[in-house]
């Protein structure tokens, strides 16, 4: 009867499976180790990985790329017409239009869009509502729409000014340069309103307060403290409004303004020469968008100026 317990007590002390697994397990470690100290990796054989994907899509891309090179070198196309008419002067005008017009209606879009985001953060009620339907009204219809709208705005208004005292003709007043200043600057205004204000949000509100500590107004923190931070994250959408704007004043074209598409289709449209026209036209297009992204880098460099290298390329 005492040798049952003394025979239990002595396989109590035997090493389980899970013992006898960690040791070797631990034998394994060792041996690696010092197996990986006497290794010189200096000697390994370096293999470059392989990027076969990449090499696909590069292949595919070069194969369009030629595709549409050859396409339109084989197709009828007069392309000494279009190094004719590349610095034609009426191509030259409509190109100086579009981009004055463009740099004219993103001033007035700043000037609103600024006035907006303010409006929006304003704890006037009535400021804030004005500013919200500004917003949504712009924004909800089509740009296109807008400059029918203020180009045909003397079938509602005949005349403007004050009876009795001074009027004038509408169809003097809202021509086409006028009108296609007038409805993109206000469309433009819309968008800029909402590039501003998260401009504004991203500023910490720490900013306000400590502005606010030491005397400030809220006009005087907005100008001197808010805005200059704000204007890091304003710029790159800023930018990209903008050269989104040079492209969409082209349908300025459709209430008789003069800008690069509309002169290019007069000279098509009396010569016949479409293609070849059109190749002038997105030619010039590229050029002002490629003169203003740089312009667009060299600001986001100046106003990013302390903060990480990835926010200021």
């Amino acid at each position: 009867m005492e040798a049952r317990p003394q025979q239990l007590h002595h396989r109590d002390h035997r090493p389980g499976p899970r013992a006898l697994t960690d040791a070797a397990v631990a034998e394994a470690a060792d041996a690696a180790a010092h197996e990986a100290e006497g290794l010189d990796i200096a000697r390994l054989r370096h293999v470059r990985p392989r990027y076969y994907g990449r090499w696909a899509a590069v292949a595919l891309i070069l194969a369009f790329v030629v595709f549409i090179v050859v396409s339109f070198a084989r197709g009828n196309i007069d392309w000494g017409t279009s190094g004719e008419f590349l610095f034609w002067p009426t191509i030259m005008y409509g190109l100086l239009n579009t981009i004055w017009i463009s740099i004219a209606s993103m001033a007035l879009g700043i000037v609103l869009g600024v006035l907006c985001a303010v409006g929006r953060g304003s704890p006037n009620p009535v400021l804030r509502g004005v500013a919200m339907f500004y917003a949504w009204f712009f924004r909800g219809t089509p740009v296109i729409l807008q400059l029918l709208i203020w180009f045909n705005l003397a079938l509602v208004f005949p005349r403007l000014g004050i009876h009795g005292l001074w009027q004038i003709r509408t169809v003097d007043v809202i021509t086409p340069v006028f009108a296609a200043l007038v409805g993109l600057g206000l469309n433009e205004g819309a968008y800029i309103s909402e590039i501003v204000r998260s401009g504004l949000l991203a500023v910490d509100r720490g900013q306000y307060e400590a502005a606010k500590s030491i005397g400030m107004s809220y006009t005087q923190a907005l100008w001197r403290i808010i805005m200059p931070q704000a204007m890091r994250v304003v710029i790159p959408p800023l930018g990209n409004e903008f050269i989104g704007l040079l492209k969409t004043s082209s349908l300025a074209s459709i209430i008789g303004f003069s800008d690069l598409l509309r002169n290019v289709q007069d000279i098509y449209y009396n010569s016949g020469k479409v293609i070849e026209l059109l190749m002038i036209a997105g030619f010039w297009y590229l050029v002002v968008v490629s003169v203003a992204t740089v312009g667009q880098a060299g600001l986001e460099r100046r106003f990013g100026r302390g903060h990480a290298p990835g926010a200021r390329r």
